[in-house]
């Protein structure tokens, strides 16, 4: 692989969502990560059709970790690599015999990366949970969606940008640490801190006395007229984020708007009325019309796509912000460098298929290797 990243080697413990999406991140940018797969996955065949797209760029190992020696084949990558990274609940991976004090008395420089929803302490660490309830729990949750009720944003805002990208930074971090003293160390990466960290912004705002939380009732959640999505004549919908003057003019005229003619904006009193003479005017087109009439015009207007319709938008194209591997469309690796750019990934392993040349690889002779296949530590 290419990319800035490589040279670095990753083991990953396969997971759900935010663990796997850190390991992508990580082989998106060259390093090369190896997914220690369960061997069930394994023999039961490729269950996502070779759709599970953050395994793109892996190899991928089969190790039963309940085997006597499955532990041992974890320790043995560990030894030759930089990060570990795990997503089982707190205590597990240290019943499993791979916890951080025997790695890392294998590799003293290792970054060992713990990805939970709770983090490694507190009342809740053992509870289950998902992403809706990280958020909730973090406050993000409150703060999305109309003045109904909350709303989840799918699960960008714990598993995957709180989550998984929150602790591919802290890997990085730790590791830069690690190559200056030697020195490895654990990093407890809780989708609860990660979310309540994206709200940062939002305290300081409260803080200044400009937000409060009450959903729609400020000027980036949809309350503002001038900052919101509103519906076209066709059923599809424009985005709207004409915060500063100038860019609000242009929207007025974009609508056929005399500005001067126009309540304050920045009176609130005054939203409902402009609210309901913008949807009035949105409504006179079809969403692709006002993408062409705005195509030219800094307005901060801009249709809003789903995601099959993004992949083919001309901006997209022209950056390549989505590639084709094996025929599946996706998004591609960010951020890009000058000097050291990403390649495109190759897509997801099936499980195991890698098995026999990564334990090659530790100095597993065919004869250990048929060995473990025998007792079934390996698949």
């Amino acid at each position: 692989m290419a990319g800035p990243l490589q040279g670095l080697e990753v083991v990953e413990i396969a997971a759900l969502g935010p663990a796997p999406f850190c390991g992508m991140v990580l082989a998106d940018l060259g390093a090369n990560v190896v997914c220690v797969d369960r061997v069930e996955a394994a023999t039961a065949g490729d269950a996502m059709g070779g759709h599970d797209l953050m395994g793109r760029g892996k190899q991928s190992i089969a190790v039963d970790l309940k085997n006597d020696s499955g532990a041992g084949i974890v320790l043995r990558l560990v030894e030759a690599s930089d990060v570990l990274i795990e997503g089982f609940r707190p205590g597990v991976a240290e019943r499993l015999g791979i916890g951080p004090a025997p790695c890392l008395a294998r590799n003293p420089g290792l970054t060992y990366a713990r990805m939970t929803g709770w983090g490694q302490e507190g009342p809740l660490s053992g509870r289950a949970g998902h992403d809706i309830d990280y958020i909730a729990l973090s406050g993000a949750l409150a703060a999305i969606g109309p003045e109904e009720r909350p709303m989840p944003p799918l699960n960008l805002v714990g598993d995957f940008g709180g989550g998984g990208m929150l602790l591919a930074l802290g890997v990085l971090a730790a590791v830069i640490h690690a190559r200056e003293t030697g020195q490895g160390q654990v990093v407890d990466a809780a989708m609860v801190d990660g979310s309540a960290l994206l709200t940062t912004a939002m305290h300081g705002h409260m803080a200044e006395g400009w937000w409060v939380t009450r959903r729609q009732s400020n000027l980036l959640d949809g309350a503002a007229p001038f900052y919101t999505v509103y519906e076209t004549r066709d059923g599809g919908h424009v985005a709207v984020g004409a915060l500063e003057p100038q860019f609000y003019e242009a929207m007025l005229e974009g609508l056929g708007l005399i500005p001067e003619s126009m309540p304050d904006r920045m009176d609130r009193s005054s939203w409902p009325e402009l609210r309901e003479l913008f949807a009035s005017r949105f409504m006179e087109r079809t969403r692709d019309e006002w993408a062409d009439l705005f195509s030219d015009v800094d307005a901060c207007v801009a249709p809003v796509l789903d995601a099959r319709e993004a992949a083919g938008h001309q901006h997209n194209l022209a950056r390549s912000v989505f590639v084709e591997v094996d025929g599946v469309v996706q998004p591609g690796p960010a951020p890009r460098f000058e000097g050291t750019p990403a390649a495109i990934p190759t897509g997801p392993p099936t499980p195991g298929r890698d098995t026999d040349q990564v334990l090659a690889r530790l100095g597993f002779s065919e004869e250990e290797t048929g060995m473990l296949r025998r007792v079934g530590a390996v698949a």
